[in-house]
């Protein structure tokens, strides 16, 4: 998530706040209307927003910004996304094949599968063609007229474009949250509901709780890169002195979790540690028994110069 640490100073590019305005239906409709000027939705229908999906332990998990439904069952997932990762265009393939496990239960015809559209509302121009608006559907490349008719639409709007390619209720939608206020009956009734929005105090301490949590994530993956990083500096013959200190620690806890009853995929998960690290340990210990940490700790560190 896109979050600062300043409640004030956030505004509709932010994915919390545009999740939240989009709870309301009639701003969700029009917006979906501005963007598929061809499409009528009667009324929109909310499986869930900021839909997590995570199909089984080994699956990334998704959280969408905004999942919604119309009357014809379509689905549409929209993406507020303010940072280029230059990863979206296979993100938006790993949501289409994770929305549509949620489509159809095991057994059934997948003629079932609804029409979808996965809309990211991008901040900067990831394809650079400078266009408003990128559409992609499955066609044939050697004749570009079939088409795959999978019902699967894949949409990539930019703020920053100058060309005249979409509606003008569309640019002013796109140039309000690239940071303009145009006139137009539309943004100001965003611009208002973003206000309300970040008076709603359950919805501040929602944020505010978010944010600490995607930091403590943050600070978690800092400390395993680092320690990744002095795992390769050992095998590289540096650090040596401070990594045996570290992982006879880490000995220590995990033979400790085990006398205590507790299964390695508990230890991995209290300790904050990857699966196969604490697996590791685990045989180690298994067929050392007559070690104690401290041999346990150099039969490690030998079978990491080996392994290399």
């Amino acid at each position: 998530m896109n979050y600062t640490t300043d409640w004030e100073e956030i505004g509709l590019s932010n994915d919390f706040i545009f999740g939240k305005v989009m709870s309301d239906p009639e701003l969700c409709k029009e917006l979906l209307e501005r963007i598929l000027p061809g499409i009528e939705i009667d009324h929109i229908e909310y499986p869930e927003l900021q839909k997590p999906i995570k199909e089984d332990v080994d699956a990334r998990s998704v959280r969408l910004d905004v999942y919604v439904k119309d009357g014809k069952n379509t689905v549409y997932d929209i993406e507020m996304q303010t940072v280029n990762t230059r990863e979206l265009p296979k993100r938006s393939r790993y949501y289409q094949g994770m929305i549509d496990l949620q489509l159809i239960d095991t057994g059934q015809s997948y003629k079932k599968l609804n029409q979808s559209y996965i809309i990211f509302i991008c901040l900067e121009d990831i394809f650079g063609k400078s266009r408003h608006i990128y559409t992609f559907e499955n066609t044939c490349q050697e004749d570009p007229e079939v088409k795959l008719q999978d019902g699967a639409v894949k949409i990539f709007l930019n703020t920053e474009s100058n060309r005249d390619d979409v509606s003008l209720e569309l640019r002013a939608f796109l140039d309000y949250v690239g940071g303009k206020k145009p006139e137009d009956e539309y943004v100001q009734k965003l611009e208002k509901a973003v206000k309300k929005a970040k008076r709603n105090r359950k919805w501040r301490h929602e944020y505010m709780t978010l944010l600490m949590r995607d930091q403590e994530n943050q600070e978690i993956g800092e400390e395993r890169g680092r320690r990744e990083g002095r795992l390769e500096g050992m095998r590289e013959g540096r650090l040596e002195g401070q990594l045996e200190g570290e992982l006879r620690k880490l000995v220590s806890q995990i033979r400790k979790k085990q006398l205590r009853g507790y299964q390695k995929e508990q230890i991995a998960d209290l300790l904050e540690e990857d699966i196969q690290t604490v697996e590791k340990i685990i045989r180690m210990i298994s067929a050392h028994p007559e070690e104690d940490d401290q041999g346990i700790c150099q039969l490690l560190m030998e079978s990491e110069k080996t392994d290399v």
